[in-house]
């Protein structure tokens, strides 16, 4: 008897259409093909508007990184979207397809043709997924939803810093990712409803719930504690967390400590003044006090010193990290955080890897992100569209392809 073949991911056989831009909707995306799923990316025949967009201003060599880590593991079909030829195209994806995921701007995926009620009406068993930045309704729903700016909404970052100064963002683009795990799990507890009863449904997912939820147990402590949200005159890491908590500067750089029990970090510090002083009174009523304290003495020593002192004291502590550093950490290089694979164009691409683990079914990249249309041809072909057909939709310009990509049969 032949074995039956070992299945690439969880995901494998579930294909996904991704029509999103910009960050969080192709992350989601990329997260599905990861686990397996066959995404198929629909984008304009000139290329989505992240190609052209670099962060950092890494533009690469024909892919800019920004879009090269944000579309591994998918299939790039280029169709214009705008032409009724193009549109038939999509529908006839539709037909076969698990997913649906876009982000337009309110009103665009009806005028396309590609809002629910239409695509369900052909595919009832599909799962659609629109992304937003404030909602599929409501006073701000035309507000352009970039990470920034919900940052600054959700209230966060008013959770951390000295009062009176200007609050600092986060230092990655955390409402983009967090959108984009959220989609990411919707997506499964979707499909889970499927494999259950057979039906598909709209999931709607908003960059601002997104951000508002991922901080349950913080504005729960305002909403039903009815502790209010004060910074106070030292920059402590969090407004409900109690001293010393937050970052401190060394003699050579940087230093995080938390929770830390005050009379033992005052024998280690070699400070008179926290004898006695219990952690869960006086780390609230002296906060600010406690804090300048213990940055006095922390600034004297290197960071080093401080870690070999500190650690085996019992203290949460841990060093400040820059990219650099945490690329060569020790346990970052031992858990296989970062992945290597080698790209057409790029070369070898050096990249955050997957944030789980399953011993059956891995997470793997089998492709980079891919050139404008470079999958065309074969997707249509899967469709069943002929040779003939193929030809007339790339002389038109209704759909694109790579060059020298040949049209099959």
């Amino acid at each position: 008897m032949t074995e039956s073949p070992t299945p690439r991911g969880i995901l494998d056989g579930y294909r996904v259409i991704d029509c999103s831009i910009a960050m969080a909707g192709p992350f989601a995306a990329q997260r599905l093909g990861d686990l397996g799923a066959d995404v198929i990316k629909v984008e304009p025949t000139a290329g989505e508007w992240q190609r052209f967009a670099a962060a950092g201003g890494a533009k690469g060599n024909e892919i800019n990184v920004s879009f090269l880590s944000l579309n591994r593991n998918k299939r790039s079909l280029a169709v214009d979207l705008k032409s009724e030829a193009g549109k038939e195209v999509v529908r006839e994806l539709i037909a076969g397809a698990d997913v649906f995921l876009q982000n337009y701007r309110p009103g665009v995926a009806a005028r396309l043709g590609l809002d629910y009620e239409t695509l369900s009406a052909i595919n009832p068993s599909l799962v659609y997924v629109s992304m937003s930045g404030y909602g599929e309704d409501g006073p701000y729903k035309d507000r352009p939803g970039q990470d920034l700016i919900l940052q600054a909404m959700s209230g966060a970052m008013l959770s951390a810093g000295r009062e009176g100064e200007p609050p600092s963002p986060a230092g990655q683009y955390l409402a983009d990712a967090v959108t984009a795990s959220t989609a990411f799990e919707a997506v499964l507890a979707a499909l889970l409803h499927r494999e259950r009863t057979g039906e598909g449904q709209l999931v709607t997912v908003n960059m601002l719930d997104a951000l508002t939820t991922l901080q349950m147990q913080e504005l729960s402590v305002y909403t039903v504690g009815g502790v209010p949200q004060k910074r106070g005159s030292e920059p402590n890491a969090h407004v409900y967390i109690r001293a010393p908590y937050g970052v401190f500067a060394t003699s050579d750089g940087y230093l995080a400590l938390g929770f830390a029990d005050l009379e033992k970090l005052g024998e280690v510090l070699e400070e008179p003044s926290f004898a006695g002083l219990d952690p869960e009174e006086h780390g609230w009523t002296h906060r600010d006090e406690l804090y300048a304290a213990v940055a006095g003495h922390l600034r004297e020593r290197t960071t080093q010193h401080w870690l070999d002192t500190l650690l085996p004291a019992g203290m949460w502590v841990g060093p400040v990290y820059g990219y650099e550093e945490l690329v060569n950490d020790p346990q970052v290089i031992h858990n296989g955080t970062f992945v290597e694979y080698d790209h057409p164009t790029e070369g070898r691409v050096k990249t955050p890897g997957f944030p789980y683990r399953f011993t059956k079914t891995p997470a793997r990249i089998d492709r980079g992100a891919p050139l404008v249309g470079e999958h065309t041809g074969e997707i249509l072909a899967e469709l069943g569209i002929g040779a003939d057909r193929v030809r007339a939709l790339l002389d038109s310009g209704v759909v694109a392809q790579t060059a020298g990509t040949p049209v099959s049969a």
